[in-house]
């Protein structure tokens, strides 16, 4: 077998670079390279192999966290086709990146960290920042990831990399599985060289696929949804991650279904689409959360059903109300008891269009989402030119971005009171116009490099900007 004698973070470089995801015959590089800050634990292994790859960019940012960041909304901005592996110093270089991982994790987007570890030898321990845990010297800080991600290891030995890195492929290509992946990388491991097996270094092609919902299931909610009166589809992220909106927009043609959309999925159908009552839930419209309460059957797809859009559960109160949930992951897909069709969003949507050919809502309840979509026209119209000022109200703010922008264009934001403001007020047109809580000022730049010719719309509130102008 042939062989090429590298260093352990030579050799982790050489493979990252040479990942690639295909879905319906389309390939992309899965890593765009490293963002991060050298550090005591990194520089002399990884930063080694980084300079000697030139062709695997690497960014500086200002604090590891914000490196996560980056990561997880250049990765949602792809629509998790590619992705930013993140590095880190040991210690507190490390711990900074937990709460992006979480984040990550939480939003089932993927994200690949390397964090700098304590010496696996151990003989010339302690090192700098190391946490020296009285009850094992195998612990260190890093272990902290292990909560808030998908698949976690530490490379104690050269040898242990070629199983690691295709573990947490595995995962970060997985749509149902994806997340934040920490792979811990002790100090002097990373110099230590061995003699890796060549296929390692070769192209690999990771296939994204498109699972198709179980017969049985299919046509048992197409029963459900057949006999429904008031149907509403819940439309989260997994639209817009498996490139659903097209299925979803038929489905919606031929059955006249009325859809609320979560922040994840805000633009999984146009704005002004008849049947769109915008934003569900806690942030929602008036429109799109009658219709939740007064639902027979609600179909969510690709959601995780948290609280902002359920209301806590409580914003279905129809007694009677029943649960379809299209999603890969099994365990979203079981939740408020719902019948599971474990699939690919756009299969799972298309399918269902067919098997529910002849079927559509009662011309009452379209009735209904028309009146209830044109008082909510009214009343953002109202809100949008309320002239409190000086200064001028947030709703101004967000009237006057929304005409100045194109349909190409993006609005993006972090946190606050912005977001819930935003979800229903701001006119999303097309898929991947809309991106909230994952985003600020250093994330907007990543996003807008991979879409050329788009104007990016950031809004930060008072507390997030002076946030960003104080991080170091």
């Amino acid at each position: 077998m042939a062989t090429r004698r590298l260093t352990m973070a030579q050799a982790l470089l050489g493979f990252l670079k040479n990942q690639y995801v295909e879905r319906d015959g389309v390939e992309h590089r899965f890593f765009e390279g490293a963002w991060g800050i050298f550090g005591h634990g990194i520089l002399a292994g990884f930063g080694q192999a980084l300079q000697q790859n030139p062709d695997f960019p690497y960014y500086l940012c200002r604090n590891e966290q914000a490196a996560v960041h980056i990561a997880t909304a250049f990765a949602k901005s792809r629509l998790r086709l590619s992705t930013f592996a993140c590095i880190s110093s040991i210690g507190p270089g490390a711990t900074n990146m937990i709460t992006g991982a979480a984040t990550a994790t939480i939003n089932r987007i993927p994200v690949l960290l390397l964090p700098g570890d304590i010496f696996a030898r151990r003989n010339v321990a302690p090192v700098l920042q190391q946490l020296e845990h009285e009850m094992s010297q195998d612990i260190s800080v890093n272990d902290a990831f292990k909560p808030v991600c998908r698949y976690w290891d530490r490379i104690n030995r050269p040898d242990q990399l070629p199983c690691a890195v295709v573990e947490a492929m595995r995962v970060l290509t997985s749509p149902a599985h994806t997340g934040a992946v920490t792979l811990a990388l002790p100090q002097d491991v990373q110099a230590e060289a061995w003699d890796y097996p060549e296929e390692m270094f070769e192209k690999r092609v990771w296939h994204i696929p498109r699972t198709p919902p179980e017969p049985v299931m299919l046509a048992r909610a197409a029963e459900m949804i057949r006999a429904a009166k008031r149907p509403l589809i819940i439309a989260g992220g997994g639209v817009l991650y498996s490139q659903a909106w097209e299925a979803l927009a038929g489905l919606v043609q031929r059955t006249g279904i009325p859809v609320g959309e979560t922040q994840a999925g805000k633009g999984a159908l146009s704005f002004d689409h008849p049947a769109n009552l915008g934003a569900i839930g806690v942030t929602g419209t008036p429109g799109a959360n009658i219709a939740a309460r007064e639902a027979d059957v609600v179909i969510a797809i690709g959601t995780r059903l948290s609280d902002f859009t359920t209301a806590s559960k409580t914003a279905f109160q129809n007694p009677a109300v029943r649960f379809v949930h299209i999603n890969v992951a099994e365990f979203d897909a079981a939740k408020h008891a719902a019948l599971p069709l474990i699939a690919d969003a756009r299969a799972a949507l298309e399918q269902l269009t067919n098997a529910l050919a002849g079927y559509s809502v009662e011309p009452a309840y379209s009735e209904a989402v028309a009146r209830w979509r044109a008082q909510w026209a009214q009343e953002a119209e109202r809100i949008f030119q309320l002239r409190h000022g000086p200064p001028i109200s947030q709703g101004e703010v967000i009237g006057a971005v929304a005409r100045a922008a194109q349909p190409e264009d993006v609005v993006v934001n972090a946190a606050g009171s912005l977001p819930g403001d935003l979800h229903k007020l701001w006119p999303t047109r097309k898929p991947g116009g809309y991106h909230i809580m994952l985003i600020n000022l250093k994330q907007d730049l990543k996003v807008g490099e991979k879409i050329p010719f788009t104007l990016i719309f950031e809004m930060q509130g008072e507390v997030n900007l002076e946030a960003e102008v104080r991080a170091p």
